[in-house]
């Protein structure tokens, strides 16, 4: 095993209460490639990512870090080598842009915990990559919810981990910010870190992802390369009917688009007012 590597062993779930379950799952991240994570929503994606950063402890199965069982590891060693995104960014103390991104040098903090010349290089550079060095002064709770992502992705960046786990890192993003970010993953990847990153966005997944899982119902029910997971077939039978796939000008990655769009609104009649 590549002593970078993330392995999940056969982990399965379940939430007391509700009867949802994520069945036996199994899957390795290795550097140098992102792993998209799919799947309608219920599906176990979050899930399953949680349970990949130690966040939650599987009710069997084990996660191998390193070499290691993450069961047997502490928070610092597991943050020296995994960084992690959750969905959900809000919620956090009123801290400062620069210190917040600054609290993801903890797991290389040495003595007191102060930053060394070296830290504040690597919170200026992540700064810098996310776009949010001019924010750096403000109020983590007075940005909005796109911004605030920006801000704690950078704060996983400064962690410099070996691998990446993101969960809908671009949710709250416009366009050119989705594109930035992925494009980060991208460029962060082929330097030798390992990515994996849930979204619903499937024409981000199927332009930056190396493979892909699919997800349903608590299962991984396939996984391949982007153009093996995204057509119809298999679309249909997890998302539903109504999804159009073509391919993109430039690349030939399949693009998904709904079959059909309402026109309900152009053939509305504007008439000015008197």
């Amino acid at each position: 095993m590549n002593h970078k590597q993330i392995s999940i062993q056969k982990v399965t779930y379940s939430y007391a209460g509700n009867g949802w379950q994520l069945y036996p799952a199994s899957f390795s991240l290795k550097p140098g490639e992102i792993a998209g994570i799919i799947g309608p929503n219920g599906s176990g994606k979050s899930t399953l990512l949680r349970i990949a950063a130690g966040i939650i402890r599987p009710s069997t199965g084990k996660v191998i870090v390193a070499g290691k069982d993450m069961a047997d590891m502490s928070r610092r060693e597991i943050a020296a080598s995994v960084g992690f995104l959750p969905q959900d960014t809000g919620g956090y103390l009123d801290y400062l842009v620069e210190e917040a991104v600054a609290m993801g040098r903890f797991p290389h903090l040495k003595g007191a915990g102060f930053l060394c010349p070296h830290d504040i290089s690597v919170v200026e550079r992540c700064l810098i990559e996310t776009d949010t060095e001019a924010y750096r002064g403000r109020s983590i709770n007075q940005l909005s919810g796109g911004e605030r992502q920006r801000v704690m992705l950078a704060s996983v960046l400064a962690q410099e981990p070996d691998l990446l786990l993101l969960d809908e890192p671009t949710s709250a993003l416009d366009i050119h910010h989705q594109v930035k970010i992925f494009t980060l993953i991208s460029e962060l990847v082929q330097t030798g870190i390992g990515a994996a990153v849930v979204t619903h966005d499937l024409n981000m997944a199927s332009l930056f992802s190396d493979r892909l899982l699919l997800m349903k119902q608590g299962k991984i029910i396939c996984r391949g390369r982007p153009e093996e997971i995204l057509n119809k077939d298999i679309l249909h039978e997890s998302y539903g009917e109504g999804i159009e796939i073509m391919q993109h000008p430039k690349n030939g990655r399949p693009m998904i688009f709904p079959a059909s769009v309402s026109n309900r609104n152009r053939d509305r009649v504007y008439l000015s007012p008197c």
